[in-house]
């Protein structure tokens, strides 16, 4: 299934499912079949929240007639420019995975001139702030006066389901809702002023890109072996695997989870392959008017443009 938030009118945020050339408003359907008289609201955070409650409202979306959805006006044509963000306001910051690809690692310790990587223990953990989530079709940001080094990095993202605390690698996948895609957009220059910690470069607004939906795991049963390629108008960047990284998802959620509970909706992205702009010679950077797209297999694409200063 392809879970979507989108907006049926202008400043109207509701989820559905895809099906086909068609979108099935699940926030009205879900009205409808709750036999609510009150103006309950189903967003994609309520939905995950929901558990196998929610799964059973989608398959009963689906198993419904589009002219029985068109009577309750719960089916519109599907149109890319409708998207948001999957969660377009997540409850935490997106959690981050940093050089989780080994040739990403050796080319991020050169770019930066640190010594050369070894191959970690423990995966490097970082955030991205609530702010920085924008949906497909969005303009990344840009202004000269915070940073000229604004750089892309394409990564699978995952969705936590269901509450978890020291969750153990082998029944971790319980614990996915679905999969997305983001791109850890990044200012260098922000970045290393500040120590070369992540927060800072990498939590400017419209810096996390997300979308174009959620892939829930009957579609998508191997995160483990999905090839990925970023493009900066239409010339390929990234091309790598999630086969190649060094902590996968299993042992991301066994991580971060030890001590920490994990919440239904917190994002999880894992980490970008080799293909930065800052580690190529000479580095390449973003500017206004590029257009930048990671696909990811049996996903999708994730599209933004370059914009100036909001």
């Amino acid at each position: 299934m392809r879970l979507v938030t989108f907006q049926p009118r202008p400043g109207d945020a509701h989820i559905g499912v895809i099906r086909g050339d068609k979108v099935i408003d699940l926030t009205l359907f879900f009205v409808r079949t709750s036999g609510s008289s009150g103006p309950e609201h189903l967003d994609m955070q309520r939905l995950i929240e929901l558990g196998a409650k929610g799964l059973q409202v989608i398959r009963q979306a689906l198993d419904t007639s589009d002219a029985t959805l068109a009577a309750h006006s719960a089916v519109v044509t599907f149109e890319a420019e409708m998207l948001l963000a999957p969660i377009p306001r997540p409850r935490k910051n997106v959690l981050c995975m940093g050089r989780n690809y080994f040739e990403h690692a050796m080319e991020s310790t050169r770019s930066f001139n640190e010594p050369p990587p070894e191959v970690p223990e423990y995966p490097i953990v970082f955030t991205k702030a609530l702010t920085a989530v924008i949906g497909p079709n969005d303009a990344i940001p840009y202004d000269p006066a915070i940073s000229t080094q604004i750089d892309w990095e394409g990564e699978l993202a995952f969705i936590i389901g269901r509450a978890g605390k020291n969750i153990r690698r082998d029944n971790a996948m319980d614990y996915v809702f679905g999969y997305t895609i983001v791109n850890d957009i990044s200012a260098r220059d922000i970045q290393q002023r500040h120590g070369g910690q992540y927060f800072k470069g990498k939590s400017l607004d419209g810096t996390c890109p997300i979308g174009p939906w959620i892939v829930t795991p009957d579609e998508l049963d191997d995160p483990g072996h999905l090839e990925l390629i970023a493009r900066v108008n239409g010339i390929e960047k990234q091309h790598g695997n999630t086969r190649d990284m060094m902590f996968d998802v299993p042992a991301i959620i066994e991580h971060l989870s030890l001590g920490m509970t994990l919440e239904p909706g917190d994002i999880v992205a894992t980490g970008t392959p080799s293909g930065i702009g800052h580690a190529r010679v000479p580095p390449e950077y973003l500017h206004p008017g590029d257009t930048v797209e990671v696909e990811i297999e049996k996903i999708g694409v994730l599209k933004n443009g370059v914009g100036t200063r909001d």
